[in-house]
C-alpha cells in the first residue's frame, strides 16, 4: 500500500505535499517555496554550513520511563531531498523564536558578540541548538565537532564558540520542549502512514519500509536510483544539474537501519548514519572512530551511510580500506536471497562493482579485534576536517612475540587514493608477513609497494606524492608500533620487579 503524498511537521505545523520534482532538495522548497530565507546556500554541496537545519525524528531508544523520545540532528538542507522529510520534524532558524523571546542558540550569539554580516549565523545557530538538545553543557571539544561543518568568513571562530559554550542547563523550557509529547505523537501516527511516493516533472520518489518492499521495487524498476544520505549523490543534482528519474530512499527500511553485536562481531546495516554507530567502533577501533570524524562534518555524518559510502565505489572513500584492512565481509540481497562476499571483492575497477542487477548491500559485518592485533588508519587531506582524502592509509597488523621482537602473523595494507579501487598492497604485505617487525623489514615492504601501485596525478596529489606519502606511513605504522611496545615492556619490567 501506498500514498502519493510525503507528510511531516515543518516546526508544529502538519505539511502534506505532492506534485513536486523529488529531485528539489530542502534547501530549494524552503526558500522558493515556502519563503523562509533564514536558511542560506552558500556552497550547495554540504561543505559551509550556511543551510544547516535541524530534523528530530524518533529514537529507536527509549528513555528512562520507556517512553518514545526525539533525536535532534543537524543536516545540511541543500543535499537533503526533499522526500527524506517525510515522518518527521523539520526545524528553522525561523522557528526558534518563543513568541517575542530569542532562543538561547540566539540569545548567546547576541550576548557574545558572534555575528557580522549576519550569512552563516543561522548555521552556526542550527548548529548549537542541535547540540544543546544533547548536551546543555557541551565543552570546547563538543562544540567544535559540532561546529566543524560551519564556515564563517567575517566574525572569526572565538565568539561563535563561546556562545556555543554557553550552558543551557537553566535556560527554561524552549517551545519545542513544550509540545514535545505532541511532537511524538504526530510522529507516531506519520509512521503508521502507508508507503510514500513523491511524483512531479515525470520524476518519483518512494521510500519502502521493508525490505521485501525494497526488493520488489528494485526487482521491477531495476534502473532506479537508490539514496540513503544522498551526501554524495545530491551533489550531482546541485552542481551538475543532473536530474535522477527515480529515487529510492532505503533510510526508512528497518532491517537496513539496525546495529548489532555478537561475542566476536559487529554487524552495521547499510542504511544506518555515521552518528548512529561512530560510538560503537571508536570503542573496538580508537583510529577508526576518529578517522570517521573527519568524514564530512556532523552534519555529513547525520545522514551519511556506511553502505553509500561503500557502494558508491570512490577509490578515495574512507571507510572502505578501514574494512577491508579488518576483513570486513559485506552481506548483499537480491530479490529474497543473500550472499556474503569480503569488502575487499566488492570493487572491480572505477565506480564498477559485483553488484547485479536489482541486488543491493544489506549489512556490513567488522570481526572484533582480538589481543596482539592493531588498527592503524592515517588519513592524508589538505583540511583536518571536512574534507576529501589524497590517500588513506589501513593498516591491520597482528604480531606475536618472539625473543628477537615481535613475529608478524597476519597483516593487511590498504590504501585509498593509490589506484582505480581501494585494494591492498599485497607486496609490501609479503614483506612484512612471517618477519619480525623490524627497520629492515618495513624497508624491504616501503620499496615493495612500488610495485603494488601506480598513483595519478590529480588535483589533490602527484603520483609522486602520494608514493612518497603511502611508502612513508609505514614506516610512521612502524614507529608508533614500536614506541607503544617499548613501553609497554618497560611498563611490564617496572610491574614485575
Amino acid at each position: 500500500m501506498v500514498a502519493n503524498t510525503i507528510k511531516f511537521l515543518m516546526n508544529n505545523e502538519l505539511v502534506e505535499i505532492e506534485n513536486i520534482d523529488p529531485n528539489t532538495t530542502v534547501l530549494q522548497y524552503l526558500r522558493e517555496e515556502q519563503f523562509k530565507s533564514g536558511t542560506k546556500e552558500g556552497c550547495a554541496s554540504g561543505d559551509c554550513g550556511a543551510c544547516t537545519v535541524v530534523l528530530a525524528e524518533l529514537s529507536n531508544e527509549l528513555d528512562s520511563e520507556n517512553k518514545a523520545q526525539l533525536n535532534y540532528k543537524s543536516v545540511n538542507a541543500c543535499i537533503t531531498f526533499l522526500g527524506n522529510l517525510h515522518g518527521k520534524q523539520l526545524i528553522t532558524v525561523e522557528d526558534l523564536k518563543d513568541g517575542a523571546k530569542l532562543h538561547q542558540a540566539q540569545q548567546t550569539i547576541v550576548d557574545n558578540h558572534g555575528t557580522q554580516c549576519g550569512f552563516c549565523t543561522p548555521g552556526f545557530v542550527m548548529s548549537s541548538f542541535a547540540l544543546h538538545k544533547h548536551n546543555q553543557t557541551p565543552n570546547r571539544d563538543e562544540v567544535l565537532e559540532a561546529l566543524a561543518g560551519n564556515l564563517c568568513r567575517c566574525t572569526g571562530y572565538r565568539s561563535i564558540i563561546d556562545a556555543a559554550i554557553t550552558s543551557s542547563e537553566n535556560a527554561g523550557e524552549d517551545s519545542f520542549a513544550k509540545h514535545y509529547q505532541d511532537t511524538v505523537a504526530t510522529l507516531n501516527e506519520l509512521k503508521k502512514l502507508p508507503t510514500p511516493i513523491l511524483n512531479g516533472n515525470g520524476n518519483t520518489y518512494i521510500a519502502p519500509q521493508n525490505i521485501d518492499e525494497l526488493a520488489t521495487e528494485l526487482t521491477n524498476e531495476p534502473k532506479s536510483t537508490l539514496v540513503a544520505g544522498g551526501t554524495d549523490l545530491a551533489l550531482s543534482v546541485t552542481q551538475n544539474l543532473a536530474v535522477v528519474k527515480k529515487l529510492v530512499y532505503v533510510g526508512n527500511v528497518a532491517e537496513l537501519t539496525t546495529i548489532e553485536e555478537t561475542e566476536s562481531e559487529i554487524v552495521i546495516g547499510s542504511a544506518l548514519p555515521y552518528s548512529e554507530f561512530i560510538d560503537t567502533l571508536h570503542h573496538y577501533y580508537p583510529d577508526l572512530g576518529d578517522m570517521i570524524e573527519r568524514i564530512g562534518a556532523k552534519q555529513v555524518r547525520n545522514t551519511g551511510t556506511l553502505g553509500g559510502n561503500v557502494g558508491n565505489a570512490s577509490p578515495i572513500g574512507d571507510m572502505p580500506p578501514a574494512l577491508i584492512a579488518l576483513g570486513a565481509t559485506m552481506t548483499l540481497h537480491l530479490n529474497g536471497t543473500e550472499r556474503t562476499i569480503l569488502v575487499e571483492d566488492f570493487f572491480l575497477d572505477y565506480k564498477k562493482t559485483v553488484l547485479k542487477t536489482s541486488e543491493f548491500i544489506k549489512s556490513i559485518t567488522i570481526p572484533k579485534p582480538v589481543v596482539g592485533q592493531t588498527l592503524k588508519l592515517y588519513k592524508i587531506s589538505k583540511r583536518l576536517d571536512d574534507d576529501i582524502s589524497a590517500v588513506l592509509a589501513a593498516f591491520f597488523i597482528e604480531k606475536t612475540p618472539t625473543e628477537n621482537g615481535q613475529k608478524v602473523t597476519n597483516v593487511r595494507l590498504a590504501f585509498g587514493g593509490m589506484a582505480g579501487i581501494p585494494k591492498r598492497g599485497s607486496a609490501a604485505e609479503a614483506a612484512l608477513l612471517g618477519n619480525n617487525l623490524t627497520k629492515e623489514s618495513v624497508a624491504q615492504a616501503k620499496a615493495a609497494l612500488a610495485t603494488d601501485f601506480q598513483p595519478m596525478t590529480d588535483v589533490r596529489a602527484s603520483d609522486k606524492y602520494r608514493m612518497t606519502v603511502a611508502q612513508n606511513l609505514i614506516e610512521k605504522c612502524y614507529i608508533e608500533l614500536q614506541s607503544a611496545y617499548t613501553s609497554n615492556v618497560i611498563e611490564t619490567r617496572v610491574v614485575n620487579n
